[in-house]
């Protein structure tokens, strides 16, 4: 995983709507790069038990977006802002939850963090070994969405989890922009809007 990529990146920016931050922490573990996952709690209004980068809204503490994503994870997992060097960003992505999620990827040391029970239910760390192997992906073309239209929707399953949605399409920009992976050019069905998720 070559993080490098990141610095030379102008990602695309979006306003006006709510703000939120969201950090993509890699680990190194055994010589491989990792990703760190949070498993949403079951109890959550907002995108119950998904797989998601840990993250939040923009509080009026936060001067910036990055000190957003800084708080969250460390309100989150215990990750210190002080043990984490943010290296770059990719393309701000809209939520279904009416938020404008900027996402920052950061380098943080491979340790044990514990969950806040009242946001996370696991941490996952996951292998980028294991999230560029061909047969642990899959996507999907929804169309007839009445907000989004047609849109794709990637998977990644990987460990007995699933990232997907926005966090998944996150996954795909960070991947194609650090390692030699790349998404299919067509997913592997079309589906409606409203079909069974495989997940």
């Amino acid at each position: 995983m070559d993080l490098s990529g990141l610095r030379r990146h102008t990602p695309r920016s979006l306003a006006g709507r709510r703000e939120a931050a969201v950090l993509a922490p890699v680990i190194e573990r055994g010589g491989d790069a990792h990703l760190l996952f949070t498993k949403r709690a079951a109890h959550l209004g907002e995108h119950p038990g998904q797989m998601s980068f840990p993250g939040g809204g923009r509080e009026p503490i936060d001067r910036t977006l990055t000190d957003t994503a800084l708080r969250e994870a460390d309100e989150e997992v215990g990750m210190r802002s002080d043990e984490v060097d943010v290296v770059g960003r990719i393309d701000d992505t809209r939520t279904s939850s009416k938020y404008a999620v900027r996402p920052f990827v950061g380098v943080a040391p491979d340790r044990e963090y514990v969950p806040d029970e009242s946001e996370v239910a696991e941490v996952a760390i996951l292998p980028v070994d294991a999230l560029t192997d061909p047969a642990n992906y899959e996507s999907e073309r929804r169309v007839g969405h009445p907000e989004y239209g047609d849109h794709r929707v990637h998977f990644f399953h990987v460990g007995g989890y699933t990232v997907w949605g926005v966090t998944g399409g996150m996954v795909v920009q960070l991947l194609e922009r650090t390692t030699d992976w790349r998404a299919p050019e067509e997913p592997d069905r079309v589906v409606g809007a409203d079909a069974e998720l495989p997940i």
